[in-house]
Parts: C-alpha cells; structure tokens; sequence
C-alpha cells in the first residue's frame, strides 16, 4: 500500500494554481469561513470542526514544541500544530512568495508531518496489544485509550484539512482515514495467522479444528476489547465495531473458504459446519456484542454453494452412520430369539432394548445434526432410512408369529414394549421426522401392535369360544352363572398376559375388552333367542344391563379404561325394552349418532330379536336412521365398534 508523504501535498510545484489565481488568497478566503476549536488548550473540540488557525499563544500547545508533544503521546495537539502552521503559513503569502523564500519551512512541515504519521501508525499497530484480561487494570487501559483517542481525533482532523486540499487540483491529500483502516486491516490479518490466544481443544482433534479454534477465540476476545475498551475512542459515527466486526468476519471466511477447498474427512467436516452454524453466530449473539454488532449484516462465514457441499458430506454420514447402527441392533434382536433365548425381564416384565438403543441415537444425532446444518428440517433428513427398519422389524415380528416357538410369546410381549416406545416418540418428539417418515411408521407401528394383540388374545378367545356359545341362548338368558363363569374364566385366561411390560398391559387389556364386547353384540345379534313379548324383552334388558355392569367391573379391576363400551351394551338393552315405535325410533338415531358405523343390517337384527314388530314398524325404524345419515356424519371422529361385528 502506497502512503503519500507531505511533500507531495505540500510541494512547491503543487503550490500553483490553474490559471494564476493566487493559492494564498484562496486560502485567506477559506480560513474566514472555519470555527476555532472550543478548547484547543486540551483538545477537546468536535471532531467534526473545520481547520484550525492558529493556536493562542497562552494554550499549552503555543508553549510546547512538536517535539514535546510527541514525546507525550498528544498527537492530535502535534496534529493540531502543524495544521495551524500550514494555514498560517498558505494563508498570508503568495505563490511567489513561497517559491522564492520558504522552501526549508515547507520541508520542514513535511518531514515533522511524516513523524508524526509513523507516530500514529504505531498508535494504532499497538491497538490491540491489550489481553482481555487486562482490562481491569486501569493503568494500562488509560495508557492506550489515551493515546488511541489522541491519534483517532488527529486522523479525523487530518481528513478535514484533506477537504481543503483536494479543492485545490494540485494539492495531494494525506489520506490518513484510508492509512487507518489499511492498518487495521493488517493488524486483524496477523492475529488471525498467528493467534496469541491458547487453544482449549481436546488432543484428538485435527490441526484444522485446533487452528480454527484458536482463531475463533481470537476474534472473540478482539472484538470484547474492542466493544469494551476501544469504542470509547472513537466518535459514535465511526462505528468502529461494527468494523472491527467486518475486518475479522472477511478474513475468517477467507480462511475457512481456503480450508474447504480441501478434501475434508467427516470430523473436520462436521467442525467446520458447527462453528459456522453454531459457534460462531453464538459468539456474536454475547450481550456485550450484540448491542453493538449486526450480526445479520456480516451473513455467513461460508456462502451457500460451499455450505451445501458440506451439508450433503455430513448428512449423508450421519444417515449412513445411524442405518448402520439401527441394522447392527435389529440383527442382533434377530439372532437371539433365532438361538432360542428368552427376552431379559426387568420387574417381572419382558423386555427388548432394541427400540430405547435406537431412539436414543436418533434423539442425539438429530440433535446433532440441527445444531451442526443450523437447520431442523436438514436434520431430520437423517431419519429416511427408519421406515425401512420398521418394515424389517415388522416382518421380523411376522415370523415370530409364524413359527410360534417356545420364546416366541415372551418376544411379542417384550416387542409391544418397543412397538410403545417408538410411537411414544414419534408423537411426542415430532420435531425429529420428516412428516412423511412420521405417518410412515406410525403406520407401521399401528398394524405391529394389532398384529401383537391378535397374537396374544387368540388363545384366549379359542379357550373360551365353548362359553361365548352360550351368549345369546335361552339359556344364557335364564340362568344368570353362566355370565358368571363365562368372567371367572376370562379373568383366569388373562393370567397368560402376565410379562407384559407396564405400558402394554392396559392397551392390551383394553383391547380384550372391546374383542369381548364385540363378540357378546355379535353372539346377541345372531338372534338364536325369540323375544316374543314385553315380558321376555323386559328380562333381556335386564340381562344385558347386567351383563354391562359386571363385565365393565371386571375390566376396569383389571386396568381397561373403556367405560364407552358400556354404554353401548346399555343402549342396545334400552333397545329391547322399548315398546313404542317413536321411542325405538329415538333410541336407534342416538346409537347411529354416537357409532356412524352402525349399519342398516346391525339395526335389523337388532329389531329381529323382538318379534312382535312386523316388518313395516322395522322397515319405518330403520328409515330413521337412513334419513339421519343423510344429514352430517362425515368428518365427526367416533370410535369405531359396529364395523368390527361381522354378521353372517
């Protein structure tokens, strides 16, 4: 960088103005027009005001010498007194003047000009030489702001006195403002290269992170000195924060911007990304900083095109990562219930660590990788691959179930247990899936817990389809034990459902319940029992409302929370005593209501068991319910009950 000297702007050749108007005049003329400082004996004007005359011999700087005021660190009193001595010294001579006697006082000025220019130059080279733990030690930090602020308000000066010389075409201006950010910019690139701040990394890591760490805290420390010490010297216009901010902001990005030019390997790459997505936006976002710093005008440290290369790299790592390692914990489930083992208990209940080893990677990587990409939705990209293990976990439950070996009971109880906490998951922690990877594997984990139930209740239901027989009967309808056997013996077929893991357990019984449920409609419905008159529909709605409350204490003792299946049991028996056709007509409308899939053909047999309504009365009820459905069933949400008892 160039730096032009006074003499090129205070020469005798340039002394002459185009078309012999007198540079002396000129001057004289400019000089009127310019405010005195309103303290030169300290200093202390604005600085902002114009070019000085000179100083009133009484101030400190008319009794000090140039000399003096150097050797004192008072620059911008130096500053001050050569400028008043140029003014002087242009504003009352002319052009012939100058040439024929003042050639030596000219020379004179440059040189002492030139000092005082190294001078400040040293200034400000030693700008940052404070350590951040020096601050506190108030003899040092008075030491540099004071001499700082000397410098930066004889800079500011010295651009003033520029304005005058470049009006005249021949003068050349010092360009002082232009000297200081070069400086500065030169002070930043070296302690960058060579930061004076001890690493606190970690012995595995890389020369890459070890350097771009040193850097980072580097340029955080500057900018705390800067924000804490160094704004104070400079007027509020400058900004200076903001750029220091810059200076350290262009030059990290150059460097990383060289760095990623290299093939990196996954850590460096994962580094890199990280500082310039966490680390260093959270360096910029400390209070003391972000008060005085637009971080969203720096942008980013790496543009986009290299930011998405980095991306693919680590993302595509970090899903290759966790596929393996979700397929390494799958096959090893595999092979232990291949080898004919039997599922770890923990109090009493089957267990698998299949689905809390996998989830818990997941939980972290994601994590992870959102704090690394700066992105949630990049993030959750790493997941794609988990339907597919889910798929591969179905299946696996599917051959369990096909083969049906000794342990093969013991890892359906122990695989529900998974089956709730990967649902668990997906509805609690949204924010790890795609929307798409979410839908997928609830699915998938919605048919797993179905199969499962099937699988565990099957037995159950064979060993009491001899008592389920019986439901509907003559028989069941005069003889009150036979209910009463029929719940002593589902209570005794639950024991097999011991092992469940305590998550499981109410789902599963809950499920029990409304199979039973759907099965006492179905047997009822059948209509192997005539009810000819008020008096038999009058005992068969007292069976069934029995029937409703025993079975629903039983389930209850035994941890279902289906209170709705009930009420169902109890409408259908409020159905057969009815007598009136508005009345069934009322009743039938409710059910429809409250289960959309109660179908015209469940109605009708429904309406069958009392047979004292003919054809027409049923035929007229059941348009009821036509009629209302009509109206507005769709998109109401109801449990679905009726569709699950099939009629023959």
């Amino acid at each position: 960088m160039r730096v032009h000297s006074d003499s090129e702007g205070l020469g005798l050749n340039n002394l002459l103005n185009q078309g012999g108007i007198s540079v002396g005049r000129w001057f004289r003329g400019k000089l009127k027009k310019m405010k005195r400082p309103s303290n030169p004996q300290d200093g202390s004007s604005s600085l902002t005001d114009g070019p000085q005359s000179a100083v009133d011999e009484n101030s400190p700087v008319a009794n000090q010498t140039f000399e003096q005021l150097l050797e004192e660190q008072c620059l911008y009193k130096a500053s001050l007194l050569l400028i008043d001595r140029e003014n002087e010294l242009f504003g009352k001579i002319t052009e012939e003047e100058v040439l024929q006697h003042h050639a030596e006082e000219i020379e004179k000025l440059s040189t002492e000009r030139r000092v005082l220019e190294k001078q400040i130059q040293h200034t400000l080279q030693q700008t940052l030489s404070l350590r951040l733990e020096e601050v506190a030690d108030e003899t040092a930090v008075s030491a540099l702001t004071m001499a700082l602020t000397s410098a930066v308000k004889a800079i500011y000066k010295e651009e003033e006195q520029d304005l005058l010389r470049k009006s005249v075409r021949s003068r050349t201006p010092s360009n002082w403002k232009k000297l200081h950010d070069s400086i500065l910019h030169s002070l930043v690139e070296a302690r960058m290269d060579n930061p004076s701040v001890a690493p606190a990394g970690l012995a595995e890591q890389s020369s890459i992170q070890l350097d771009i760490q040193c850097m980072g805290r580097q340029l955080k420390e500057d900018l705390l000195l800067v924000v804490n010490v160094l704004k104070s010297c400079y007027p509020e216009e400058a900004n200076i924060c903001q750029f220091y901010a810059n200076l350290y902001h262009q030059n990290l990005s150059a460097k990383l911007k060289k760095i990623v030019d290299f093939v990196l390997d996954d850590k460096d790459c994962a580094f890199i990304l990280r500082w310039v997505n966490e680390y260093y936006p959270g360096i910029l976002k400390k209070p003391e900083l972000a008060s005085e710093i637009d971080s969203a005008a720096l942008g980013k440290l790496l543009p986009t095109d290299l930011l998405d290369c980095l991306e693919k790299q680590y993302l595509e790592t970090q899903q290759n990562e966790l596929s393996t390692y979700m397929n390494r914990v799958l096959e090893e489930e595999i092979k232990t219930w291949t080898r004919r083992e039997q599922p770890p208990r923990e109090d009493g209940c089957y267990t698998s660590p299949l689905a809390y080893d996998i989830i818990q990677l997941i939980s972290g990587m994601v994590t992870a990788a959102e704090k690394v990409t700066g992105s949630q939705q990049k993030a959750q990209s790493i997941t794609c691959q988990l339907t597919d293990l889910l798929q591969r976990f179905k299946a696996f439950q599917e051959e369990i179930i096909k083969q049906n070996k000794c342990n093969s009971n013991a890892y359906i109880k122990a695989h529900l247990g998974c089956v709730e906490q990967f649902r668990d998951i997906f509805q609690r922690k949204e924010h790890l899936f795609p929307n798409d990877v979410q839908e997928d594997c609830l699915a998938v984990l919605t048919n797993m817990k179905q199969s499962a139930y099937t699988f565990l209740l099957s037995s159950v239901h064979t060993n009491l389809k001899p008592q389920y027989r019986k439901l509907g009967t003559s028989d069941w309808l005069g003889n009150k034990t036979l209910f009463e056997k029929l719940l002593s013996s589902m209570e005794n077929e639950l024991q097999d459902l011991e092992g469940l893991p305590q998550s499981c357990h109410q789902g599963v019984i809950s499920e029990f319940h409304q199979q039973v449920t759907q099965e006492y409609v179905k047997r009822l419905l059948r209509r192997e029992i005539k009810l000819r008159d008020r008096e038999h529909q009058q005992k068969a709605f007292i069976t069934v409302t029995d029937n409703a409350e025993t079975l629903h204490k039983l389930f209850k003792k035994m941890g279902s929370q289906e209170d709705w299946l009930k009420e169902i049991l109890t409408n259908i028996a409020e159905m057969l005593k009815l007598q009136h056709i508005p009345a069934l007509q009322m009743q039938i409308v409710s059910l429809g209501h409250a289960y959309p899939d109660l179908s015209e053909r469940h109605v009708s047999a429904l309406l069958k068991l009392k047979t004292n309504l003919s054809k027409e009365d049923r035929h007229k009820i059941k348009e009821t319910l036509s009629d209302t459905r009509k109206e507005a069933y769709e998109g109401v949400k109801f449990q679905p009950f009726f569709s699950k008892v099939v009629l023959k």
